[in-house]
């Protein structure tokens, strides 16, 4: 179904969400204030582009609001994004989604909330981070996590090194001989590609695996990657930024936590609201400090200041000195790929975070159904019931029908989790997550819908 969008703000987050959206055929306009960031749209992008402020009722009347299914305020200044809401939400839109950065205004004694702007949904993007890098504190050697189904089924993402004693062999023979760890090879990303495997295929070195599993047997799983989890107790955060600074106070119960604050005003403002985080003020560059706070004994190490440069060497150096998770923050989303090379063990992105949070909301509206996007990857994910009436039902189809380009990852039968083998059964009423490139997923649903 093809839909009207309107992008407001074409900043990291506003032109990598304009980007996805628009491989899927709906009709996107682009508004920034900015005329070099109208450019970049325009040569990258099928989209209408206007210069303007989206704050501005002039700029907004250009469209034809009514006819807009969602408007997406992006920008960096939460204030525009209020009042863009506002006016879009007045002239006719349907529905509007916002980013914010302070997260004051989710709080329970807000005076100024979303909803006296008539916004659908927030996105919080340095809040989707910071729930994102803690997922992989406490599933270390992982390189990406997503929960499903209330945290009961897992899809963790590994690294294949040189040790791995998968690599060489095949998605079968590794089945064949784990038959007591249930699991379900979903994608590999490979060469910056990513592909839906078959039985036949090969584990390679530097392959990035996703798996899905039951929640309960994911450290049987990345044991069976030769990517057993670690214990975490010394966290070390660089950078006393908003992404430090929310999970600082979400892990500070859990873990020692110390964050690394260059700017000694900074670090002297917020370690008083965090009580139980010790707040070092240094340069996280300087081997000299980083060797007197012990480096060497720290488990896990998040580079979450605003500099990209900053975080990419500190990364480096602290992995040098065998900390045994590195986790990389960064904001340009077009250094991923080239990042993910440098050998630490995480790389993340606030504003693809944010991209993916987005993107879930629109998808899950149109179909009814819980949709999740992986843009680092560019895979989603789809739950489908059976329906008695299906194709897949009617012809009497087995598990070696499913076309290769679609991955069954779990069944969900009466409550119960399945992680499919070739000898299942799939059943009217069943749920299935599917996962799938985004041109794939209409015909996965034709299939079982």
């Amino acid at each position: 179904m093809s839909l009207n969008i309107v992008v407001i703000g074409a900043g990291e987050v506003g032109f990598n969400l304009a980007k996805s959206l628009s491989k899927e055929d709906h009709d996107i306009t682009v508004i920034d204030v900015s005329s070099d960031r109208c450019d970049r749209v325009k040569n990258a992008i099928d989209a209408k582009v206007i210069e303007g402020s989206g704050s501005s009722q002039r700029t907004l009347q250009k469209i034809d609001m009514q006819n807009v299914d969602y408007l997406l305020a992006l920008t960096k200044i939460d204030e525009v994004n209020f009042v863009s809401s506002y006016l879009a939400h007045a002239l006719g839109a349907k529905k509007i989604i916002c980013r914010l950065r302070n997260t004051e205004y989710s709080h329970k004694t807000a005076v100024i909330t979303p909803g006296n702007f008539n916004i659908d949904h927030v996105v919080f993007p340095e809040k989707a981070a910071q729930r994102e890098i803690e997922s992989l504190i406490r599933q270390t050697s992982a390189v990406e996590i997503e929960e499903f189904r209330e945290g009961k089924i897992t899809l963790v993402g590994i690294n294949l090194e040189q040790s791995s004693p998968l690599i060489g062999r095949t998605v079968e023979q590794i089945k064949i001989a784990n038959p007591y760890i249930p699991h379900q090879l979903c994608v590999i990303y490979r060469h910056d590609e990513s592909f839906i495997p078959h039985q036949n295929t090969i584990y390679k070195k530097n392959d990035f695996v996703y798996f899905l599993g039951k929640s309960e047997d994911i450290n049987k799983i990345q044991q069976m990657s030769g990517r057993p989890a670690i214990k975490v107790n010394n966290v070390m955060i660089l950078g006393a930024g908003k992404v430090g600074r929310l999970l600082a106070k979400s892990l500070q119960t859990d873990y020692n936590v110390r964050i690394v604050e260059k700017d000694s005003d900074k670090a002297k403002k917020y370690s008083e609201k965090l009580i139980d985080t010790l707040m070092l003020i240094g340069d996280g560059l300087n081997t000299d400090f980083l060797e007197s706070e012990n480096i060497a004994d720290v488990d896990c190490f998040i580079a979450a200041t605003e500099s990209e440069e900053t975080n990419i060497l500190a990364s480096l150096i602290v992995k040098h000195y065998g900390v045994k998770q590195v986790i990389l923050h960064i904001n340009t989303t077009s250094y991923l790929k080239s990042v993910r090379r440098i050998g630490v063990d995480s790389v993340l992105s606030k504003n693809i975070s944010a991209v993916n949070e987005v993107i879930k909301i629109i998808k899950s509206d149109q179909q009814s159904m819980p949709v999740w996007r992986f843009d680092e990857i560019d895979i989603e994910s789809i739950e489908i019931k059976v329906s008695k009436d299906s194709k897949y039902i009617n012809k009497k189809y087995a598990i070696s029908d499913i076309p290769e380009n679609i991955s069954l990852g779990a069944i969900i039968r009466n409550g119960s989790i399945h992680i499919p083998d070739q000898h299942i059964e799939i059943l009217p009423d069943d749920e299935l997550l599917l996962f799938s490139k985004a041109k794939n997923i209409e015909k996965a649903e034709s299939l079982f819908t």
